[in-house]
């Protein structure tokens, strides 16, 4: 089997190990999203050579990983970067996330031994381009199947991260796991508790921007995974709803609602956030839930609940402050209930509640949690129209925000307003005023109202 487009970048980084006397296998995902006509922007090679030699050969290269073997080499043109690492065996995995030891050894079929997935087991040799494959991971990439290498409880064991990435991989690549290694992960399940939430945050991440989501929630639910990213989710299970506006109960809706965030046309960053706001919109159901005498099912006020949920959840799991802060903003707001009697004073407070820049993002949210609701694809003439007056206030010009206003503080002080909380709360009740009279918004009028409420003069 010869080996498929090799980057001439990739191909010079290796015939400088070559011409050096060493070995040079590309490994790892590179070989494994070739095989599936999957886009590669990272390579790894691994070698022969050691650290110290690497280093030697590329001067340039940062050492990365040393300790253990990896240096990175990042070509001229910065495309992609290349990692290399010499043959390894591990010792024990004392934390549960590392090796406390590696011995480099010259033998690739060895090296390969000590990956996770026989999918991620595989190697080019680079001199010859000779298929190395011993654990047939070629065969389980065309059966779509998830095996762990060797003993799938020793993997688990070594590395605990290993039993999210398996659901990460079967959650991007709609692969199955093969019912050993799935019984390990559901038996290996506390081992996660020794990863850093940070690489239990990146994996995470992944499988919500998978193709289909729920498949790997699911799994993640399924082996009990969940239990430490988001253990709130189990007690939607069974939750009901109004029958007359839902087929689903509250956990099933979430799923429904994370699986129909459409990813077209979506940056990576923007996917993330309206997966994540969809899986968190009604999380804090299960803590608001009220049946009365009649059998009448209402969840009074649970967006407040479910933002406190997204944020503890979101913090814990170390997202960054602004993911965090958006995705809480999509899920406190996600229930507006749009009609076309609303005034246009009523639409300028909405956009000025949200703030102009959340409403495409929130209007996706709605989307996907109605698809969600109704159980299939929806045209929603409401927010469309509801879209169309939005864009003719933005249009317009109309104010909408402290700074659209005609004035400022520097003009409440000059008649004698004082610089305190007073003028903040004056303004924000000035913008009200224009809120819903936009024929307010001049300078003199505005200071006619503040001189009357602050110094209870009539007008």
């Amino acid at each position: 089997m010869r080996i498929p487009r090799i980057d001439p970048e990739l191909r010079k980084i290796a015939d400088s190990l070559l011409r050096a006397g060493k070995k040079a296998y590309l490994v790892g995902g590179a070989v494994r999203d070739t095989f599936l006509n999957r886009q590669v922007t990272d390579f790894d090679i691994a070698t022969n050579a050691t650290p110290e030699e690497c280093m030697q050969i590329f001067p340039r290269a940062i050492p990365t990983g040393i300790r253990h073997g990896t240096i990175t080499v990042i070509p001229r043109s910065r495309r992609f970067k290349v990692e290399i690492t010499t043959f390894r065996t591990e010792g024990s995995y004392s934390d549960g996330r590392r090796p406390d030891s590696v011995a480099f050894i010259d033998d690739i079929a060895m090296d390969l031994s000590r990956r996770d997935f026989t999918i991620n087991a595989m190697a080019f040799d680079l001199s010859n381009n000779h298929f190395v494959d011993p654990y047939g991971g070629r065969k389980d990439l065309a059966a779509k199947v998830i095996r762990a290498v060797g003993n799938p409880s020793e993997r688990f064991a070594e590395d605990g991260l290993r039993t999210l990435r398996a659901i990460r991989f079967a959650a991007q690549l709609g692969f199955a796991i093969e019912p050993a290694t799935l019984k390990a992960i559901e038996e290996c399940h506390e081992k996660l508790s020794c990863v850093s939430r940070e690489r239990i945050r990146d994996e995470f991440s992944k499988i919500i921007c998978a193709p289909k989501p729920s498949c790997g929630i699911r799994l993640l639910v399924d082996t009990e995974l969940i239990l430490d990213i988001l253990p709130e989710i189990l007690s939607c299970k069974s939750v009901p709803q109004p029958k007359n506006h839902h087929h689903l109960d509250v956990f099933e809706h979430l799923l429904a609602t994370v699986d129909a965030v459409n990813p077209d046309n979506l940056s990576e960053e923007r996917l993330l956030v309206l997966r994540l706001a969809a899986l968190l919109h009604d999380i804090g159901k299960p803590c608001t839930l009220n049946i009365s005498e009649d059998d009448t099912i209402s969840f009074y006020r649970h967006e407040i609940e479910s933002e406190a949920i997204a944020r503890k959840t979101l913090q814990d799991l170390k997202y960054p402050n602004e993911i965090i802060d958006r995705v809480c903003h999509l899920v406190r707001h996600h229930m507006f209930n749009y009609e076309p009697g609303w005034t246009d004073a009523a639409v300028r407070r909405f956009v000025a509640r949200v703030g102009q820049h959340a409403i495409p993002d929130l209007f996706a949210l709605r989307l996907a949690d109605t698809i969600a609701t109704t159980g299939e694809p929806v045209s929603w003439p409401l927010l469309s129209e509801f879209q169309t007056r939005i864009d003719r206030i933005l249009e317009e010009k109309q104010a909408i925000s402290l700074r659209d206003l005609a004035v400022n503080g520097e003009d409440l002080a000059s008649i004698g307003i004082p610089r305190n909380r007073e003028m903040g709360a004056l303004l924000s009740e000035l913008l009200e005023a224009v809120l819903e009279d936009q024929s307010l918004n001049t300078r003199a009028k505005l200071l006619e109202i503040a001189k009357a409420k602050y110094f209870n003069v009539a007008r």
